[in-house]
């Protein structure tokens, strides 16, 4: 008797363990279920084509584009000569010549998938020409390269159509914007880290994911791992490394997507704020993420609400707003005057935010003068514009420039936040017969409140191109990237690029 109630005892024990271990399963997939990170793996696995309205299709159309377009004259820099060196020896010492990926500007080069993102990511950004959102990031060149890479290797089993490429995209951009949202740290020009290295690597992840087709598991690992890739410190901005931020997050996010598709598991809860375990929450101090809205006829992405700022000349974005104040007050002293002579001015005065790595009296390189306030608006004063060349260094150190230089001031206005939508550019010259004479600019031409017309985009686009492409293939692009919902193959555009 004494036997049998053991054993009834010990049954019940099992079967009390038994049922506590199915309720805390349960609770476990419950606690996913609702997580904030299985929302974003289920809206990159459940978006469609038809779930983009016509003014996201337009927008993320000309960022394509544009992203193309720096992305080509961006290969005949010095930084992206020596990733696609480093790129050459590190694929051909390890692998046959099986490789299938197009690298921009590079006629006949093929790499891996990875190495090609990784390059024609860092010549996206490596004359800080690449196109820029708020919260502050650069969204395009962090996304583009994976699925252009991934366009090709995929058409080896099936085409990709232009409008999967598309979604993809988009996917990419929604992801980061989202993840930005989640902090008002992000609101502010960054002082820690380069955004598109954190984000622009998840957007990649994300926008890699859905074109592997990836199931809705295998979407939050990639997002998961793409998170233990991610990060770089802005003490490598105004350097020959910054490049390699944007180049890191669109190879590293595709890494990750292609690991998750082989297995490769991570922390399915790492965009959810879990007290005392820090997940994505890591990069931001005030975290506080929300779940994202199925795709569907009422999603309104991001995109819709806010346009993309695209720049005129390759340049960190805050040189925007000096350079046009200053091109303003250089055509009221010819409109005072009848024209503009340097050595009238006596002192230059630059009302701009507080920004430590853009405040640079003296730039010694051409990574440097493009994080310039004093560059930038001296350059403007002197030539009546900023560009392509002013960043060569026979233009650099001119001994005209660099007597402007010396007679700049700058202050920091408290009403003037480092702020992409908020802040202000001021330039004021006090002339040596004691006339003052002032320019300011809010909104440069080409800010997401006063976007480029498609004239300018154009313009700029070839001009960028024609630095590597003939002229049929300049049109063929613009003509493919216009036309891509009916473009059956999306690998043609990237065999386009060499």
């Amino acid at each position: 008797m004494l036997s049998t109630a053991v054993k009834s005892t010990k049954s019940l024990h099992q079967l009390s363990r038994h049922i506590h271990k199915l309720a805390a399963k349960v609770a476990v997939e419950n606690q996913l279920e609702e997580s904030v990170t299985n929302s974003f793996a289920s809206f990159i696995h459940e978006i469609r084509p038809d779930h983009l309205s016509d003014i996201v299709r337009h927008r993320s159309k000309r960022m394509i584009l544009d992203s193309i377009g720096v992305g080509l004259v961006g290969s005949t820099t010095h930084v992206f000569n020596i990733v696609v060196k480093y790129c050459q020896d590190l694929y051909f010492s390890t692998s046959g010549n099986s490789a299938l990926c197009s690298v921009y500007g590079q006629k006949g080069l093929k790499l891996s998938p990875t190495l090609a993102a990784y390059a024609n990511g860092v010549a996206a950004h490596s004359m800080d020409f690449d196109d820029t959102w708020h919260p502050a990031t650069h969204p395009s060149g962090a996304v583009l390269p994976a699925i252009l890479a991934l366009s090709q290797i995929l058409s080896q089993g099936r085409e990709i159509s232009g409008e999967e490429l598309l979604t993809a995209f988009n996917v990419g951009i929604e992801i980061q914007g989202r993840l930005m949202g989640f902090s008002s740290e992000a609101k502010s020009i960054p002082k820690k880290f380069h955004p598109p290295s954190v984000v622009g690597t998840m957007g990649s992840a994300a926008a890699s994911a859905k074109l592997l087709s990836l199931d809705k598991d295998q979407c939050t690992h990639a997002l998961a791992i793409a998170a233990s890739l991610a990060g770089a410190p802005m003490a490598n901005a105004a350097t020959l490394a910054k490049p390699l931020h944007i180049g890191n997050a669109t190879r590293l996010g595709l890494e990750a997507a292609i690991l998750a598709a082989k297995g490769m598991e991570a922390n399915t809860l790492i965009l959810d704020d879990v007290p005392g375990c820090a997940g994505f929450s890591a990069f931001y101090g005030d975290y506080q993420p929300t779940s994202l809205c199925p795709p569907g006829e009422h999603y309104e992405f991001l995109l819709e609400k806010q346009d993309i700022a695209f720049k005129s000349f390759p340049a960190h974005l805050g040189m925007h707003w000096v350079a046009d104040a200053a091109v303003s007050v250089r055509n009221r002293v010819v409109q005072q005057y009848g024209s503009f002579d340097p050595s009238t001015i006596q002192s230059i005065v630059l009302r701009v935010p507080v920004s430590k790595y853009i405040n640079r009296p003296y730039p010694d390189s051409e990574h440097q003068a493009r994080h310039s306030f004093q560059f930038n608006a001296c350059t403007a004063l002197l030539d009546g514009e900023v560009n392509v060349q002013s960043f060569h260094e026979d233009t650099m150190f001119r001994t005209e420039l660099g007597n402007l230089l010396s007679k700049v001031v700058v202050e920091h206005p408290q009403d003037n936040e480092a702020n992409f939508d908020k802040m202000y550019a001021e330039v004021a010259l006090l002339l040596r017969n004691g006339d003052l004479v002032t320019g300011k600019c809010d909104t440069f031409y080409g800010h997401w409140r006063k976007p480029l017309s498609r004239e300018s985009l154009l313009k700029k686009f070839s001009s960028n191109a024609r630095h590597v492409l003939q002229e049929d293939q300049v049109q063929g692009v613009i003509q493919i990237v216009d036309n891509l919902e009916s473009v059956k193959d999306s690998s043609l555009l990237p065999l386009l690029l060499q």
